[in-house]
């Protein structure tokens, strides 16, 4: 059986993250990698673990993702699943953990799913694909929170090694009897 990757990102840092996570557990494990706004009619027959990462953005997650959890809640406590955040907090190691994360305890205490287990990445910060209005937004939260001000540069905040011990924590979780 596969293990099925979905994820909401808006700038690609989500999806980037997704994509690392199957290439790193493909030896082990065959991946299938779809963005949940194109995930309508899936074979549950085919997949025996299930990994949702998405992205906060202006403090939220895109209403897709507690959408899909909700309609699908059955499907994915069956499997072995986990979930991973993405978001610019977590650039700080102190707010990197499930524990740590204001917006992943939030999303885990509302969630009927109970993800197998659960990891936050820090995401990227392009300054130059945003539009006038977020890029001006986003300088004014990084200054407020001592982050990277000058809009020129790019910074890639992903510790690439902790996505993949999370990646073979996912795929060496023991399965569950369907």
């Amino acid at each position: 059986m596969k293990a099925l990757i979905l994820f909401s990102s808006r700038e690609g840092q989500t999806r980037e993250i997704a994509s690392y996570i199957a290439n790193s557990i493909k030896e082990e494990k065959e991946c299938d990698v779809l963005n949940i706004l194109h995930a309508d009619t899936i074979d549950w027959t085919q997949y025996d673990r299930v990994l949702i990462g998405a992205s906060i953005h202006y403090g939220h997650f895109h209403p897709a993702v507690a959408k899909f959890v909700k309609r699908h809640a059955q499907q994915l406590q069956q499997r072995v699943s986990g979930f991973f955040c993405v978001n610019l907090t977590a650039r700080k190691a102190e707010k990197r953990t499930p524990q740590t994360n204001a917006y992943t305890r939030k999303f885990l205490l509302q969630s009927p799913w109970q993800p197998d287990c659960c990891a936050v990445f820090a995401g990227a910060l392009r300054y130059q694909q945003y539009r006038w209005f977020d890029r001006m937004m986003i300088q004014l939260i990084m200054r407020m929170t001592g982050g990277e001000t000058d809009t020129s540069k790019e910074v890639v905040y992903t510790d690439w090694p902790q996505v993949g011990r999370f990646a073979l924590e996912f795929a060496h979780l023991p399965a569950k009897s369907q």
